[in-house]
């Protein structure tokens, strides 16, 4: 039985979402549709291995009245989690979402900034011996060094826990460094290891040392490279709507199949992750997905 999937949000946030009939810009909007719940990308993909049927575990800091509202919020979505105070205020991120075509405008605060006595007792806190996997993903707040999560990666490795890590850039490779699964899409590979062809890149990180990565590519669908070999996914369709949430559904089919073995069967993976994005995009706020959509498309994926 796979275990429980701990997802780290080193950056909560209260995600505050307005509905528009029409986004003007420069214009005064009426906003009568609201949405306020905790947020940052280890959230949305905590709801949607939930919405899945995994077992799960949101672990992060709060701080002040917004963090109070987070772990509220997180309380009241029936999602267990474990979060270590902070002196700093939580941040919030704005989303506007336009009725004409459902394209959403967003706006994300940099967050608090945590000491390095906060990050211990973070890291203190741990419950490695509940987790059979954990996956990190969204921003680092101001004050954590960058190879935050490659530490987290190593330390669970430690403790035999397998770990996904879903970011950018120099902490992309030190997290494949440190043996993770890594996620990122098409522009922050290229950022993390120069222009390359995805399937060139994505295998770039497996020789450095990542036991897989995961990359979407937008139109052009997605791509998994282990040392077994490099897969690519098609999209089964085109589909509008709002995107924020498409990569944290991948990232939660990704982690919840580690979590089942530590060598999955990536094309079927895949089948799985494209599947999941596409039907994220259907619903308005991230960290959902249509389930009816994500069971219809997932046989029609394509891999290669």
């Amino acid at each position: 039985m796979a275990g429980l999937i701990g997802t780290v949000t080193l950056n909560l946030a209260l995600d505050v979402t307005y509905e528009v009939d029409e986004l003007q810009v420069g214009g005064s909007h009426r906003v009568d549709r609201i949405r306020r719940r905790a947020g940052g990308k280890g959230v949305n993909v905590a709801r949607v291995a939930a919405t899945l049927g995994h077992q799960v575990l949101v672990l992060g800091f709060v701080g002040g009245v917004t963090g109070e509202l987070v772990a509220e919020e997180l309380f009241d979505a029936g999602l267990t989690a474990l979060l270590t105070p902070i002196a700093g205020e939580t941040r919030r991120t704005v989303a506007i979402v336009n009725g004409v075509d459902g394209d959403a405008t967003i706006f994300n605060e940099a967050g608090p900034t945590v000491s390095a006595d906060e990050w211990r007792a973070f890291l203190d806190r741990m419950p490695w011996g509940r987790m059979g996997v954990l996956a990190c993903s969204g921003s680092l707040p101001p004050g954590l060094p960058s190879d935050a999560y490659a530490e987290l990666a190593v330390r669970a490795r430690h403790h035999d826990v397998l770990s996904v890590i879903d970011t950018g850039g120099d902490a992309l490779t030190a997290a494949a460094r440190a043996g993770a699964v890594v996620r990122a899409n098409a522009s922050e590979l290229r950022a993390a290891v120069g222009d390359a062809e995805v399937e060139e890149g994505a295998s770039e990180l497996v020789t450095l040392g990542a036991s897989a990565a995961v990359i979407t590519d937008g139109p052009r669908g997605m791509v998994a490279a282990s040392k077994k070999g490099v897969w690519r996914a098609l999209p089964v369709e085109t589909v509008a709507g709002n995107p924020t949430g498409a990569g944290d559904a991948c990232t939660a089919v990704v982690a919840a199949a580690v979590a089942e073995s530590p060598e999955p069967d990536w094309s079927v993976v895949l089948k799985s992750a494209v599947a999941a994005s596409a039907a994220a995009v259907l619903t308005p706020v991230a960290g959902d997905i249509d389930l009816a959509a994500y069971r219809r498309w997932q046989p029609q994926v394509a891999v290669n």
